[in-house]
């Protein structure tokens, strides 16, 4: 195997949305929008041995998503999403699902040998099956891959353990501005503003990168060295779901094709800007966007 993957790795579920259900979860969202800019791109996961699971395996290779999701026996994933006014998703999250039960395969430790970017969040490892895999996975992969937390903090499915064994394992961590105040309060940060928060953790735990996303307020990214700053252009929002996904994928995508962290950051603003406007997680991109990257 000379291919070396792009891969997002936890929760496989749908979306039940109020005009239907889209397939979602980070892991795949991550993986179809890197994969947009021609990456090898595979998303792990876990599914059930119910119908669900056949209509996820139909719409990830609708999307031309590789996959390598274990059949398991809970239900496939799914999730009640209703949306705002101003079209801001609010999440109720099944529980005891396929996706919390991802077993470590050959196939899986195979792929994490030959990893050149991962990326994972907390709510995959709720379940202490996930869990153990997520964190075996990532203890498999080459010591170049980029390992981002994308910390995704949902409800009540994180524990400050999960967070500080995931940071100990990541080289990025990408969070937003409700995300750092919870963060905080559970690491006693309280007496720091945003941005130091934001530095201390990239020095606490000696990241490469920290990205700070904080809605219509623009977002950072944080290096050693550097601290990049771009606004949030004004669009005409269709729905938010996926769009902080479409970041993290194609920042990802524009570091391993060799960019800068300033490009990568503004192709990263000006993709999720672009999702922001369409409907669903996995819009079609355009040959404009896609040569960003290029």
């Amino acid at each position: 195997m000379n291919k070396r993957y792009v891969v997002g790795l936890g929760e496989a579920l749908w979306d039940v949305l109020p005009e239907g259900k889209k397939l979602g979860g980070a892991p795949a969202n991550f993986a179809y929008h890197a994969g947009q800019f021609g990456l090898d791109t595979i998303a792990v996961s876990a599914l059930g041995e119910d119908k669900l699971a056949e209509e996820t395996i139909k719409a990830l290779e609708e999307h031309g998503l590789t996959y390598l999701m274990p059949r398991v026996p809970y239900p496939t994933g799914t999730v009640q999403v209703t949306l705002s006014g101003d079209g801001i998703p609010s999440y109720e999250i099944r529980e005891n699902v396929a996706w919390d039960n991802i077993p470590y395969t050959p196939e899986m430790t195979d792929i994490a040998k030959h990893c050149r970017a991962v990326c994972f969040g907390s709510l995959a490892q709720r379940n202490v099956t996930s869990w153990a895999t997520i964190r075996q996975f990532l203890d498999d992969t080459p010591e170049d891959c980029l390992k981002i937390f994308d910390i995704n903090l949902r409800q009540q499915f994180f524990t400050k353990n999960v967070i500080e064994e995931s940071l100990k394992r990541c080289n990025v961590l990408k969070i937003n501005d409700e995300e750092v105040v919870t963060f905080s309060h559970l690491f006693g940060y309280e007496s720091l503003d945003m941005r130091e928060t934001c530095q201390k953790i990239l020095s606490t735990y000696g990241l490469q990168m920290l990205v700070l996303t904080c809605g219509t307020n623009g977002s950072y990214v944080f290096t050693p060295s550097i601290t990049s700053f771009q606004d949030t252009p004004k669009v005409e929002v269709a729905d938010t779901v996926g769009a902080g996904d479409s970041f993290t994928g194609s920042f990802c995508a524009a570091i391993l094709n060799g960019k800068s962290i300033e490009e990568a950051h503004k192709i990263a603003v000006k993709v999720s800007a672009y999702v922001c406007t369409q409907n669903g997680a996995m819009p079609a991109y355009s040959k404009e966007l896609v040569a960003l990257v290029k």
